[in-house]
């Protein structure tokens, strides 16, 4: 099967209903959390405010030190872990006049190279999620693949596993 690169998800209709969403401003990374955890928007904000202090109405700041306490949660019985991806990952490299370049990737550029895997990227004032190569985002960002990557955070959620004994 070969996707193409900029496959697209509103963050509405994975999130669905919520009454504190409606009333909610600058809830960006609040809707990442939630699209890329699989939690409840509500329980996605009550996260987001007790754990990277956010205030209501409010955009959040997203440290990139992410502290031992801040990298293995539970939300709606989900358990994740949070880690920073590494800038060479979020960079490419170019060599201009025998000199190499680096550059921060487009949203294109890494959605291409993280076809597999939950992230929340991180672009200029805004975050969103894609989730194996799936730009899960508010409705009227959909045309913006040119933004640049300021930063990224793999979203590792534990799925509880079935395992069935067979002898034969």
């Amino acid at each position: 099967m070969n996707k193409k690169v900029m496959t697209y998800q509103y963050a509405s209709e994975v999130i669905g209903q919520s009454k504190k969403a409606k009333e909610e401003n600058n809830d960006c990374f609040v809707r990442a959390i939630s699209t890329a955890t699989g939690s409840t928007y509500d329980s996605a904000h009550s996260f987001v405010k007790s754990n990277f202090n956010r205030k209501d109405k409010k955009g959040t700041m997203v440290e990139f030190n992410l502290q031992p306490n801040l990298k293995s949660h539970t939300v709606d019985g989900i358990t994740f872990e949070l880690s920073k991806v590494a800038k060479p990952s979020i960079t490419n490299t170019y060599k201009l006049y025998g000199e190499l370049v680096h550059r921060q990737k487009t949203v294109k550029s890494f959605i291409k190279d993280n076809q597999r895997g939950t992230y929340i990227v991180l672009v200029s004032k805004h975050a969103f999620t894609v989730k194996d190569g799936v730009l899960i985002d508010n409705i009227g960002m959909e045309f913006k693949p040119t933004r640049k990557v300021t930063g990224a955070i793999k979203v590792a959620v534990d799925s509880p596993v079935d395992t069935q004994l067979s002898l034969f």
